[in-house]
């Protein structure tokens, strides 16, 4: 048997888990398989790997070398793939993302940024959809959101960045309600409402707004879920509704958008790339062309604008 990239991988997945079981449930293999692939490596390496320790598998001196040797060789295969698929500019890029208010602005920049390569979008209503999407290849990019302190987990070979740490979700509701005319809202003084449930169900949303709402004694009636956007502000400005909103949204007819007292419930915004198909340097650019998309809808509401010019740690980092 000859080592190849997979036998390289599972050692370094045995070492960074600790466990062959936590190692199988990471390749999505049984343990017994990986147990036997181990066994079959170490023929190949001459000798014992990893050793039972106190707090799971530990590499032996052997397994550090090999270790060392592997990680060199997988971090030179992934930049080889993503270095050659930069260069490739009739490759295109494939982005999926939630649908975030940066979105529209983010699409509008990356001609900028990517040097003529194209780009494919797709909108996705599922965060866990992406991730796995990522994981798989048929993403090379993806801009997620989490909510309150929900993260998501990323598949092996992504790595992430964190565009925005922290923006306060707000409400958007009918001009004609009777709150309207408030510049904050007390999130109690929502108690009979009928709530637009939010699009995205997996990325900690609707537990945030749950455990909001039980903090301020009321439970949510979580009446619609509506994936269309124009359909979604029509019922809001109907006044048959209420709905959680970022606060760089832009202002719709008949409706009107106001913070919450505190902060209850704050979002984050991410981008993750898949490290084997994207360079350092492309991941550097969609990342600012997110943060010009995201700041560029700063001043649509003068409530989020104060809160921004407060809170500089919520900025995403450009230096």
């Amino acid at each position: 048997m000859q080592l190849e990239l997979r036998h390289l991988q599972a050692v370094c997945q045995i070492a960074e888990s600790g466990s062959l079981g936590g190692a199988a449930r990471r390749l999505g293999v049984s343990q017994p398989a990986l147990s036997a692939q181990l066994r079959r490596i170490e023929r190949v390496t001459g000798g014992e790997l990893f050793v039972r320790g106190r707090s799971g598998v530990e590499p032996t001196p052997l397994g550090q070398f090999v270790l060392a040797k592997a990680r060199r060789v997988l971090t030179e295969m992934e930049s080889l793939g993503a270095e050659s698929r930069a260069m490739a500019t009739d490759t295109p890029l494939r982005l999926g993302c939630i649908l975030l208010v940066l979105i529209d602005g983010l699409l509008a920049r990356t001609d900028l940024v990517l040097s003529g390569r194209e780009m494919t979008v797709d909108v996705e209503h599922s965060v866990t959809a992406l991730v796995r999407m990522l994981g798989a290849g048929q993403y090379d990019v993806i801009v997620y959101g989490e909510v309150n302190d929900h993260e998501v987990a990323l598949p092996q070979g992504a790595l992430a960045r964190t565009l925005v740490p922290k923006e306060p979700f707000c409400i958007r509701m009918s001009t004609r309600h009777p709150l309207a005319g408030r510049e904050v809202l007390d999130l109690a003084e929502l108690a009979g409402e009928q709530w637009m449930t939010l699009v995205e169900d997996d990325d900690g949303g609707p537990e945030a707004l749950v455990e909001a709402c039980a903090k301020a004694g009321f439970a949510p009636s979580l009446r619609h879920r509506i994936t269309d956007r124009k359909m979604r502000h029509d019922l809001v400005a109907a006044g048959r509704a209420i709905s959680l909103t970022q606060p760089t949204a832009p202002a719709v007819e008949g409706t009107v958008m106001r913070p919450l007292l505190g902060t209850p419930i704050t979002g984050r915004i991410r981008l993750a790339w898949n490290r084997s198909a994207v360079s350092a340097g492309q991941a550097d650019s969609l990342y600012r062309a997110a943060a010009g998309a995201y700041l560029a809808n700063v001043d649509n509401n003068p409530f989020h604008r104060a809160w921004w010019n407060a809170h500089p740690e919520a900025h995403p980092v450009l230096g």
